[in-house]
């Protein structure tokens, strides 16, 4: 039987009925047919782009190449820009899903996808959450942020509603506000609890400290899934112990169909190679055998509207092989994806990622902000690293700064420090906050 959100995203024309029959053909196949489908399929998208995406033509080249490791790597850099540029022949913003990447990078820009190629995306994720026992309709806890812009929110509070979830804006994880979420879980029957890795730990904290197990208080839930931000072991024991539920790790990237791994009852990532061909590159963009850590790069094998064919996605990590088929593919280990809190003067603590929604006006105006990061000083003061190819205006750092008095607090000292450059860590994933203060 339908759920409420399949129906509505059927009449948005997302339907899974054939997506999930590919899915389960796909699984079906022989190690040996999985490989040849495989490699067809990353070479058809690839074409298909090359002759009908002007952008990726640049990239590619007068002449399309014969090996794989020829084709160009591309960054997200390569994707700021006017959307328009950037869509296959045939596709506007009319016939496609467009949306954008957090940002939580540092490299925020808008993607589009073709309805066939997202509604694989919602299959795969049901057929994930399956393995856990799990609907998508299952009643969801979402420690996630929320636009509080009007229009913005209303939208994302229909689509909450649509999909039986209830949002806990993590903008305020105050013990105050932390004490509400207790109060709202005795109320309400979830059997879900999903977000973000750190407010997750912020919330679970609170419970270990008060002596709460968050199953006792609702009994009916199920599980928790932690995504967004890298899950370290004690992260794990932490919220294994204030929820009192089993914890799944997932590795998002929402621009090449959401969910790159999701792990199973084994504690294996495993990858989504339905809908992805996933790499794992060296400095010189060559392929690393399984076992050795580097960049990973996604080719997603379904979206006709945009390319992202080899698409490095910033993070680094390892990709084992669980048995000896290349398609039994799974991620080994991630880094990279940690954001610290913030703290502010009234005592309130809001995740990093935070800044997103405030810095989400400028990201969307033209381009102009390429990279950014953010750094806190002191309680009460900011400073906002940039890469833009102007200064910003005066308008723009006020719009800034009226976004922290809307999702932070009044009161809050900005400095605006353009550089060349963002330098990043080890792990090749620039954290979009950081605290510099004990």
């Amino acid at each position: 039987m339908k759920t409420l959100f399949e129906h509505y995203i059927g009449l948005l024309g997302y339907r899974l009925t054939q997506p999930e029959k590919e899915i389960e053909r796909i699984q079906s196949l022989s190690p040996g047919d999985y490989r040849k489908w495989r490699d067809e399929q990353r070479w058809q998208i690839a074409r298909y782009h090359y002759e009908h995406n002007a952008f990726y033509r640049r990239k590619v080249g007068k002449h399309f190449p014969e090996r794989w490791e020829d084709l160009p790597v591309l960054e997200k850099s390569d994707y700021q820009d006017n959307i328009e540029k950037l869509l296959s022949a045939g596709y506007d913003r009319k016939n496609t899903y467009i949306s954008n990447t957090s940002g939580s990078s540092g490299h925020p820009f808008f993607f589009a996808k073709n309805k066939e190629s997202h509604a694989m995306d919602w299959a795969m994720i049901k057929r994930l959450y399956g393995l856990h026992g799990l609907k998508l309709n299952a009643k969801q806890a979402r420690f996630y942020g929320i636009p509080l812009e009007k229009w913005a929110y209303r939208r994302e509070k229909v689509k909450d509603l649509v999909m039986n979830r209830v949002r806990f804006p993590v903008f305020d994880l105050s013990d105050e506000v932390l004490a509400q979420f207790v109060d709202k879980f005795r109320r309400t029957k979830f059997e879900l609890i999903y977000g973000y890795t750190n407010s997750q730990v912020l919330f679970a904290r609170y419970l270990i400290k008060q002596g709460i197990v968050l199953k006792d208080v609702c009994p009916s839930l199920l599980k928790c899934i932690s995504t967004s931000e890298v899950l370290t072991p004690e992260d794990r024991n932490a919220l294994s112990d204030g929820f009192g539920v089993d914890v799944i790790n997932e590795y998002g990237v929402s621009e090449v169909g959401g969910i790159v791994a999701f792990e199973r009852h084994d504690s294996r990532w495993v990858l989504s190679h339905e809908t992805q061909f996933v790499e794992v590159l060296n400095e010189e963009n060559r392929p690393l055998p399984a076992g050795q850590k580097g960049n990973i790069c996604i080719t997603d094998l379904d979206n006709l509207a945009m390319p992202f064919i080899r698409y490095n996605v910033g993070d680094i990590g390892v990709i084992c092989v669980d048995g000896n088929e290349s398609s039994n593919q799974c991620l080994q280990s991630l880094l990279g994806r940690t954001n610290d809190n913030v703290t502010l003067p009234s005592g309130k603590v809001s995740p990093g990622l935070t800044f997103y929604y405030v810095s989400r006006s400028i990201l969307e105006s033209s381009g102009v902000l390429k990279e950014f990061i953010i750094r806190q000083t002191a309680l009460d003061s900011f400073v906002f690293d940039v890469v833009t190819e102007r200064d910003l205006y005066e308008s723009e750092v006020k719009e800034i700064e009226s976004k922290m008095d809307l999702y932070l607090e009044p009161g809050l000292n900005l400095s605006i420090n353009k550089v060349p450059f963002i330098e990043r860590p080890e792990s090749g994933k620039i954290r979009h906050f950081y605290s510099e203060i004990a």
